[in-house]
């Protein structure tokens, strides 16, 4: 029997029962009496072995059998639950969700697992596991300054990811090296070589990237990457490599095994949306239930459809977005009132297919949530604190598009507020707070945008501290920090390289990175807050648009060219009166609604030449961001439009204040202008 047609399902069924598994076995850690969850994860893993079997995968059939066992002794009352047991049962889980990963990524399934079978068997015997999170596991096994995120060294095989772990089990360090020659080196390859010849004395030499090959005959610029395992401090081989001449510079810096195989199955289940959407859509929902007799059957039909397909049939949808503009200029141009009648009727027609094939590309962000759950459980364990993680709107439905980037500033998040956010129980009760912390991650709809928070109820940002430290690294004068709000206190946190952290963890610092999660998010077209109460906790919250495809934009005009400012920052337009212009520090600012609003001329910032002459109106839209607000001025206002946002491309990816481009209805090209850029 030819396996491979029934591939494609094996892998999406084996990932939901090993995610059934996971989240089971963190309810049974909470409430290790209930044989229920138990149950539960016994059929799971019983599904999984026979599916596994079937399809011949018998390192896979073998792990589930011994898992299955040790189940079935819970549920018998041979086997007590208790953390150290649970987490060999966790690490069995992690073996299962690597298996798969390869499995998805064309492999044979193979992986040691002796070691997890030996000490499932050792349960399965009644035997009492000791903790296995000793200091020097946790040392390595954390996710170290998250290294695994940009490590140049992607595709590690089988064989060198056992040999790092056995390395690090007896005690080796295991760190990336950057090494840069300098740029009059003659002999690369001889260099290279005497940087190979001090690793060796120092340790063993795992990856280089270029390869060895290459190295050698100097097919390479001039610099290159080595994964090394070595039981000298990173300072120690630093100051060994620094001493060979011709070299320029080098970065050392911790590699995380278990970081890079943890990420490896992150990026298997973020790329599942990649490989197949299932696009679940009953005729049931097309009839009202109420209506609906007792007599009719429920039939649910559905249909696995190719994400690449999707995202065809959404280009072809936008060529016909566009092409409906064109329409649309064309009949209000004429007098024939059929061609006006059949245009709005394809209008309408459009606006109702718009609307299915975006809900097509809709998925749960629960595919983005449920890697939360053991993170947490990981981290806390770590960090010595208890936490009880509440997810509340998992069903909440996102653009594909952004289910595929979000991830990542959520994690980074999660880990500020798990190691700088939620105190440890002995301070926790101090302050006359439960001993557990609470951390809440929300999704919600509202209008067109979609809500995620991330709420704690720790230690709360010190806003005496921020202020400080934004004093200190020059962001602002004690005269600016005086007039400022707490919410832009908080903004501060997300600056470059801000930290108010006291001694920086290997887990994260409260600051540290939150730029790039502030970039991250608004270069998906949403925006960040923060809402702080000092010794009570803090919240996150993030405004995502729904989908970035299709938008609703104001079209201007400055000079001969057409701009869109997207609506969803317009607060509203409006025409000022020169003599209504004044200045402060300098700058042309207007009175809205009580508040200071600055003035940007486009025309300046785009740098378009124009003939000067004297505007007594200006048309000015007020844009906001946050509490920030600007008013962009403009020549006039053409209208609301919905248009395509196409990608400016690789050589056009840091042009100032645009985020993209549109094609209209005359074919004229409309920049899409960032307002968050040039209110910043």
């Amino acid at each position: 029997m030819d396996m491979n047609q029934y591939l494609e399902v094996f892998i999406e069924e084996s990932k939901e029962n090993i995610q059934a598994i996971n989240d089971q076995l963190l309810h049974l850690e909470k409430d290790p009496s209930d044989l229920k969850i138990v149950d539960e994860i016994f059929r799971a893993a019983h599904t999984l072995k026979g599916m596994s079997a079937t399809m011949g995968y018998s390192d896979l059939a073998d792990l589930t059998h011994r898992l299955e066992n040790v189940l079935d002794a819970v549920r018998n009352g041979k086997i007590l639950v208790d953390s150290n047991m649970l987490d060999v049962v966790f690490a069995s889980v992690e073996d299962l969700e690597a298996i798969t990963l390869d499995i998805a990524n064309g492999g044979a399934g193979k992986r040691d697992v002796q070691q997890v079978v030996r000490q499932l068997e050792r349960i399965e015997n009644g035997e009492k596991m000791e903790g296995t999170n000793d200091k020097n596991d946790q040392k390595h096994d954390q996710v170290v300054s998250d290294v695994s995120n940009h490590s140049i060294f992607k595709e590690l095989d089988e064989f060198e990811i056992t040999v790092l772990k056995e390395s690090i089990e007896q005690g080796f360090e295991t760190f990336q090296l950057h090494i840069k020659l300098r740029e009059d080196c003659l002999l690369k390859a001889a260099r290279v070589y005497m940087v190979f010849e001090v690793l060796e004395q120092v340790g063993e030499v795992m990856k280089s990237q270029p390869s060895v090959e290459d190295l050698e005959s100097e097919n390479f610029s001039n610099d290159f990457y080595v994964l090394v395992v070595t039981k000298e401090s990173s300072e120690d081989v630093k100051k060994r490599i620094l001493k060979v001449s011709e070299i320029e510079n080098m970065e050392i810096e911790p590699f995380s095994v278990q970081s890079y195989v943890n990420r490896q199955w992150e990026e298997q289940e973020a790329a599942k949306a990649e490989v197949a959407a299932t696009v679940e859509k009953s005729d049931e929902q097309q009839i009202d239930k109420k209506q609906a007799t007792p007599s009719q059957k429920a039939v649910n039909k559905t249909i696995r459809v190719n994400i690449e397909r999707l995202d065809i049939l959404m280009n072809l949808f936008e060529e016909l977005v566009i092409d409906k503009g064109r329409l649309e200029q064309i009949s209000q141009e004429s007098n024939n009132n059929e061609l006006k009648e059949t245009v709005e009727r394809m209008s309408r027609v459009s606006g109702n297919l718009q609307n299915i094939i975006l809900t097509m590309r809709m998925v749960p962000i629960d595919q983005v949530f449920n890697r939360f759950p053991r993170m947490v459980r990981q981290l806390t364990r770590d960090l010595g604190k208890q936490v009880d993680l509440k997810i509340e709107g998992a069903d909440t439905e996102l653009d594909r598009t952004v289910i595929d980037e979000i991830g990542d500033p959520l994690v980074h998040l999660i880990r500020n507020a798990l190691d700088h956010g939620i105190e440890t129980p002995e301070e926790r009760k101090r302050k006359g707070k439960s001993e557990e912390g609470s951390l809440t991650l929300k999704a919600y709809h509202s209008g067109n945008h979609v809500f995620v928070e991330i709420e704690d109820d720790g230690n709360g940002i010190n806003k005496e501290k921020v202020m400080n430290k934004a004093i200190t690294n020059g962001v602002l004068t004690k005269e600016q920090a005086q007039n400022l709000e707490d919410s832009q206190i908080y903004e501060l946190i997300m600056t470059s390289g801000f930290s108010t952290a006291d001694k920086i963890s290997d887990v994260s610092g409260r600051g540290v990175g939150l730029d790039v999660v502030k970039n991250k998010i608004e270069s998906l077209g949403g925006s960040i807050t923060i809402e702080s109460t000092e010794g009570k906790g803090s919240m996150f919250s993030i405004q995502l648009p729904l989908t970035l495809s299709i938008i609703s934009v104001m079209l201007v005009e400055i000079e001969e060219d057409i701009y869109a400012i997207p609506l969803s920052s317009i607060i509203e337009t409006a025409i000022v009166k020169k003599s209504d212009i004044m200045h402060a520090h300098n700058k042309e600012v207007i009175d809205f609604r009580g508040k200071v609003v600055p003035l940007v001329h486009l025309k300046k910032i785009f740098e378009i030449s124009s003939v000067q002459t004297e505007e007594e109106l200006y048309s000015i839209v007020i844009v906001r961001k946050g509490n920030k607000m600007a008013g962009l001025v403009v020549d006039s206002f053409i209208g609301q439009q919905e248009i395509v946002l196409k990608s400016l491309g690789n050589y056009l990816t840091n042009v100032f204040a645009i985020s993209g481009a549109s094609i209209l209805g005359n074919g004229k090209v409309a920049l899409i202008i960032d307002s968050n850029a040039l209110i910043k």
